[in-house]
């Protein structure tokens, strides 16, 4: 068994820290705490350097725009359609009844273009692919992440940002068990172009319990399209039921599922969104999901702590759009408390404690507006 990085290997600020999960969150935590002057920092990620990597439609408030700015993650890089607009339109009998503009405090952007900005500013050596963390020990009093491959690697400090399915959220808080909502959230990514779509549409079919947005992004158009279905109907959809497999990747889509997304948008939506749907070869989807309230963010091991981010922490419904910014916000406001560690000598267990005071209601708050929305929008809550 060996552990990955060892300590003599470079010189240090006294705290050690691990990060786990390569998506949006990891990679702006390991940065941001980086920039604050943590030279030991290590992102861990369990995919493959190899696997294909792409993500949809994101929505960054301005405060996490904020942060990614004074990160230097320039917003041009990231951010391709500047529009503030959100156009709710109506839809009765296939047809567009009625539109509401209104402006959304921040900017689209996709996964896929963020996270390219994010991990090319990682400095050679952080980011280790191809660990996957089956455990945590307090081997020999701090904490020890056990990978996949028989390896270890040791901390002071580690950070789970590893998303809705998180093994950090099993390891120290596995009470809290995700919940299928009863809709999926199927995803398409087309180079079908819509002539003069600049803003974010969402399109409501009057009294159907659906619902369908679209955006544009480079080199074509994002849509989702938000369907009831049982959990029975999920598992012929993606092979597997929605708490196991949380995301559906193209090569999970089957035909039964292309075949009723199409039927619902020839049922539900105008013609021009039905043949985009119809257009889209490569599909993905996503369950909806519920979690109970976290009641807390971080935790003692041995000597050390392990603290939750982001969707490791609470997943939170889409349409709540604060994934991704509850997961940067996190990440700023433990590397404050950190910072107060390293520079001052504040107590790093208050500091902890401190952080989590903070940001902890505004995630329970997000976790409890998600089936609010859901009851708002007709959707199966």
């Amino acid at each position: 068994m060996s552990t990955h990085p060892t300590a003599s290997c470079r010189a240090t600020t006294g705290l050690r820290v691990a990060v786990v999960g390569g998506s949006l969150t990891g990679p702006t935590a390991a940065l941001l705490l980086q920039h604050a002057g943590f030279d030991d920092v290590t992102l861990y990620e369990a995919a493959p350097a190899s696997a294909p990597l792409g993500g949809g439609l994101i929505g960054l408030e301005h405060s996490s725009l904020d942060i990614l700015d004074k990160l230097g993650v320039a917003q041009d890089e990231f951010v391709r359609y500047d529009s503030e607009t959100v156009m709710d339109i109506t839809v009765r009998g296939r047809r567009p009844e009625s539109e509401h503009r209104h402006l959304y405090a921040g900017r689209n952007t996709t996964w896929t273009l963020l996270h390219a900005a994010l991990t090319r500013r990682l400095p050679a050596g952080t980011l280790h692919t191809g660990h996957r963390v089956t455990g945590l020990t307090d081997e020999p009093g701090r904490p020890l992440l056990h990978f996949a491959d028989g390896d270890t690697a040791q901390a002071d400090l580690v950070v789970f940002a590893d998303g809705r399915a998180s093994t950090g959220r099993r390891l120290l808080d596995p009470q809290r068990q995700l919940r299928y909502a009863g809709y999926v959230a199927h995803r398409g990514q087309t180079s079908s172009t819509q002539p003069g779509l600049q803003d974010f549409l969402r399109f409501e079919p009057s009294r159907s319990g659906v619902q369908f947005n679209v955006a544009p992004i480079p080199g074509g158009v994002d849509w989702t399209f938000y369907l009831s279905a049982t959990a029975a109907q999920y598992s012929d959809f993606f092979g597997a039921p929605p708490t196991r497999r949380v995301f559906a990747l193209p090569q999970h889509v089957t035909d039964t599922a292309r075949a009723a997304v199409d039927t619902s948008a020839q049922q539900y939506l105008p013609d021009e969104q039905a043949a985009l749907v119809h257009a889209t070869g490569t599909r993905m989807a996503a369950a909806v999901m519920d979690i109970d309230l976290p009641t807390r963010m971080v935790w003692p091991i041995g000597t050390g702590h392990a603290v939750l981010l982001g969707d490791a922490l609470a997943p939170v419904r889409p349409h709540t759009a604060r994934g991704a910014n509850n997961g940067i916000e996190q990440a700023a406001g433990l590397t404050a408390a950190l910072t107060q560690h390293r520079k001052y000598g504040a107590n790093l267990t208050a500091a902890l404690e401190g952080w989590q005071h903070r940001h902890l209601p505004a995630a329970v708050a997000a976790v409890q507006l998600g089936p609010e929305l859901g009851r708002k929008f007709g959707l199966n809550a």
